[in-house]
């Protein structure tokens, strides 16, 4: 089993920054790739970013250019640096593990962009 904790969520204005931290425990060799997904009220919950053990990174369209997904293998630790927020960004936030044949999901941290 995977364990993922999330943190930096909260409120910040339009044109603000965010950094979302997901430290996973447990498993980690059985983990290919992490990443992160948005759900927001009303909508399916999508792909925000990943990054494989390799390197590559992956960001959806609404994003690009603006949030930035990075890990620390040391401390087994994946970040999303995101800025220049929109209030369409508001969503809760969760931090994604997968494996060969699992996924394992964090509990969700909720980001707010509002003035």
């Amino acid at each position: 089993q995977v364990q993922l904790v999330e943190s930096g969520g909260g409120l910040v204005q339009p044109g603000g920054s965010l950094r979302l931290s997901c430290q996973a425990s447990g498993r980690i060799s059985s983990i290919n790739a992490m990443g992160w997904f948005r759900q927001a009220p009303g909508k399916q919950r999508e792909l925000v970013a990943d990054i494989t053990s390799g390197g590559s990174t992956e960001y959806a369209d609404s994003v690009k250019g603006r949030f930035t997904i990075s890990r620390d293998n040391a401390k087994n630790t994946v970040y999303l640096q995101m800025n220049s927020l929109k209030p369409e960004d508001t969503a809760v936030y969760y931090c994604n593990a997968a494996g060969r044949y699992s996924r394992w999901w964090g509990q969700g941290t909720q980001v707010t962009v509002s003035s």
